[in-house]
């Protein structure tokens, strides 16, 4: 058998992972016992057997279904201590898989509650990065993702909130949950407050919805990157703007797959975006109910898609400039793919 090198030795940026979808199975299954908390059965069954659950989020019944599962995880996140042991087991698996900089995406207001307010949560959560670094030594920063389910008030509140920690590690600004539901451009004012305080905005677009809701991120919300994005692929006049511009897409291949939004692996359009010259960072999403963190989406990429060792190496480097990471940082990394191709397999 010819032999490959090993991609979670290849250095990359991991742009695209939410902060509750990052646990692992078998934490949410000892934070689900320690407060009493009956999972769903679905999930329990998902996280004892290895194997995720069946989703599929492309009509309103699915997305509610994958949205119940999440909000049972999230609901076991209790204490600050549960704060950091979350943060600190997502930078360790991220190293397992290669990645040197990580920007975690987190909707404070979920965490808020139990955590004693809105400020009180966001600097549980930003303490918990800066020991998550300091002890494992991955690169980490923080983008405060707004739901555009809720009122685009609580979205300007959450972008005056990311501002004023811009200091503290919070890095961007971003909207997430079904791009379905909700006009691009009523958020525009909470983005305008972001992107004034010198954070990079990084909306969802054309994952559940088509292209239209790509021209929204960047018309209405001067997208710098694009969560999602894959639907782009279907217009090629879009493709281009992306391609001009160096807009990145966050593409999550094996999230694509598990919601629905493709078939089967194959079918996301990994090819078409890279040769039409679009900027791409792959990303785990929601490691939690996906099953699959970040190697596994270079894998898809080798696997059906038949990116060379050259091309998995230029999809990194394109998730580390696409990065907030200082300009050193990039050049260390950018360095050490360059390593990793020249390396003898």
């Amino acid at each position: 058998m010819e032999r490959v090198r090993d991609l979670s030795e290849l250095p990359k940026a991991h742009l695209h992972l939410h902060f509750t979808g990052s646990m692992r199975p078998g934490t949410l299954l000892e934070l689900a016992d320690k407060y009493g908390v009956r999972l769903p059965d679905a999930l329990t069954e998902a996280l004892v057997s290895g194997e995720p659950p069946s989703l599929r989020a492309t009509d309103e019944r699915g997305w509610f279904r994958f949205q119940r599962l999440y909000d049972a995880a999230r609901s076991c996140l209790r204490s600050p201590e549960d704060i950091q042991r979350l943060v600190r087991e997502a930078a360790e698996e991220d190293l397992k898989d290669g990645s040197r900089w990580l920007e975690i995406q987190v909707d404070p207001t979920s965490y808020a509650p139990r955590l004693g307010g809105l400020i009180p949560a966001m600097e549980v959560i930003l303490d918990a990065v800066e020991t998550a670094v300091r002890e494992t030594g991955l690169g980490m920063r923080v983008l405060v993702a707004a739901n555009r389910m809720k009122h685009p008030l609580d979205a300007r509140t959450l972008a005056r909130l990311a501002v004023r920690f811009a200091d503290r590690g919070v890095v961007g600004f971003g909207l997430s949950n079904d791009e379905r539901r909700g006009m691009a451009r009523d958020f525009d004012r909470a983005f305008a407050i972001a992107r004034e305080g010198g954070l990079l905005s990084a909306p969802h677009g054309g994952e559940l919805a088509g292209p239209s809701s790509v021209r929204d991120c960047l018309d209405d919300l001067h997208a710098d990157r694009i969560g999602h994005g894959v639907r782009a692929a279907d217009d090629p006049r879009l493709l281009k703007r992306l391609a001009d511009r160096q807009v990145t897409c966050e593409v999550c291949p094996a999230s694509n797959v598990a919601l629905g939004v493709y078939e089967k692996p194959e079918d996301v359009p990994l090819r078409t975006l890279f040769e039409a010259g679009v900027p791409l960072a792959l990303g785990a999403d929601d490691p939690l109910l996906f099953g699959s963190r970040l190697a596994a989406q270079y894998e898809i990429a080798r696997e059906y898609h038949g990116f060379t060792d050259a091309e998995l190496a230029e999809l990194a480097r394109q998730s580390i400039r696409a990065s907030v990471a200082p300009e050193g940082v990039k050049a260390e990394l950018l360095a050490g793919v360059d390593r990793w191709l020249t390396a003898p397999v």
